[in-house]
Order: C-alpha cells, then structure tokens, then sequence
C-alpha cells in the first residue's frame, strides 16, 4: 500500500523560509523519479521541481530557481524541498508525486501560506 506523510507546511512571511518533507512507503522508493507540485486557488496544479531516482538529476520551474532545492535521501525513503525566499504568489498546496511508469503515485498535499 503506497503511502506519503507530507509535513513542513504552513504561514510565512514573505522572504521567510519552510522545508516540506514527503515521507513514502510501500514501494521500492530508489526506483522512482519524485517531483513536488503545487496548486493555487482557481489554477490549474504546476510542477515545481523534479528529482531522478538517484538524486543526480534536478530539474526546476522558472518561478521558483535559485530560491528552492528539491533533495531525496534514499535511505530513509523521503524527499524534500527546501524553500527560501518565499512570495506571496507561492502560496498553494504543495502535493509529492511518485513516478516510475507505469506507476504513479501522489501525497495527499500539504498548505504554504505566504502572506505578511
């Protein structure tokens, strides 16, 4: 049964930082690509930052290079994504997906609020 605990969610301030974790089980988690996304209010859900199964290969949206890094520790089957310099327009549930196809897996999403 796949299973992700999300947490390290919540209100910041602008410029402020949080790291999200994405705890999974229930499958061989070094064979899957894992990627954040979120989704704001009345948009459609964008992907935020991606990384391959070994952790050497990151990729990034626009919006958020330079200010967020996506790292997994395969040992301890979590991802994470350290978030710095957080705006306003960050604000969304940040959801961990888990992709090795056919197989395709989400977490549940967890809240980031940037607001002053």
């Amino acid at each position: 049964q796949v299973q992700f605990v999300e947490s390290g969610g919540g209100l910041v301030q602008p410029g402020g930082s949080l790291r999200l974790s994405c705890a999974a089980s229930g499958f061989t988690f070094p064979n899957y690509v894992m990627s954040w996304y979120r989704q704001a209010p009345g948009k459609e859900r964008e992907l935020v930052a991606t990384i391959s199964s070994s952790g050497g290969i990151t990729n990034y949206a626009d919006s958020v290079k330079g200010r967020f890094t996506i790292s997994r520790d395969n040992a301890k089957n979590t991802v994470t994504l350290q978030m710095n310099n957080l705006k306003v327009e960050d604000t969304a549930v940040y959801y961990c997906r888990a992709r090795n196809r056919p197989n395709d897996a989400w977490g549940q999403g967890t809240q980031v609020t940037v607001s002053s």
